[in-house]
């Protein structure tokens, strides 16, 4: 029987730095970016997950992945001992040779393979343009429109098959509309001054509420989780192509 194809570990992780700017690129301090767990040095399957949680991992080795892609990496939690969860997490992964590499904002951010390009072109949002600065970069995007309210929000219930969350404290008639995957609902005020009066993330804190109907904008959380599985799966093809390997989406959602 015939090895089953494989590529270098080292020449994958160097592609992705290069095609998500990842050495560049600023982050939160946790994110640390890139290659989080090395492996032996060979790839024959990719894995990708927004998250790096035991559950994911179990499912990786499940699915005899050796490279996992994520966009939430190991250390959000900071600085821990090696101990308890953290021990069981690193063991099964180490003990099983999976590596592990995480993208954060500058997976985001990325104009063809980005959660949020990604999720503008599923909602028909065209053409867009850079939104949202974090530390000198444009993380989100941005869209002029010409929209009703519920028919925006008939689209984001329909590209995820649930009703969302929202506050409808903005013009009926959109004419500007600003996204940002994951949970900047706590960074309303700046998207607000941003200029949109409707914006659309994962998830925020529960003042963004009044905050919204004070600041006059309408405000969609959409889900964390599920607005940032676009760029981990594109991210995950992308790499399974160039490399000529298999890959698989593992899907854990957190319901947030």
């Amino acid at each position: 029987m015939n090895a089953p194809p494989y590529a270098e570990l080292a020449a994958i992780t160097g592609y992705i730095d290069a095609l998500l700017d990842i050495p560049a690129f600023p982050d939160y301090p946790n994110a640390f970016n890139g290659l989080q767990l090395e492996n032996s040095g060979r790839v024959s399957k990719i894995g990708a997950a927004v998250d790096a949680g035991l559950k994911v991992i179990e499912m990786a080795l499940s699915e005899q992945v050796d490279l996992l892609l994520v966009h939430h990496g190991l250390f959000w939690g900071g600085c821990v001992p090696i101990s308890g969860p953290t021990y069981r997490k690193l063991a099964k992964a180490m003990g099983a040779n999976l590596a592990i590499y995480s993208a954060h904002l500058p997976l985001d951010a990325h104009p063809e393979i980005g959660n949020n390009v990604l999720l503008a072109a599923d909602l028909g949002l065209a053409p867009i343009e850079p939104f949202f600065e974090f530390k000198g970069r444009r993380v989100g995007c941005f869209a002029g429109v010409d929209l009703d309210y519920a028919t925006l929000l008939g689209r984001i219930e329909q590209r995820f098959a649930q009703a969302v969350w929202h506050c409808h404290a903005g013009p009926e008639r959109i004419k500007r509309i600003g996204l940002v995957t994951g949970g900047a609902g706590s960074d309303l005020a700046q998207a607000k001054a941003e200029g949109v009066d409707t914006f659309i993330t994962g998830e925020g804190p529960h003042h963004t509420f009044t905050l919204a109907e004070e600041l006059g904008i309408n405000l969609i959380y959409a889900g964390h989780y599920a607005t940032e599985t676009g760029g981990v799966k594109a991210l995950a093809g992308r790499v399974a192509s160039t490399f000529e390997l298999p890959w698989v989406f593992l899907d854990h959602p957190s319901g947030l």
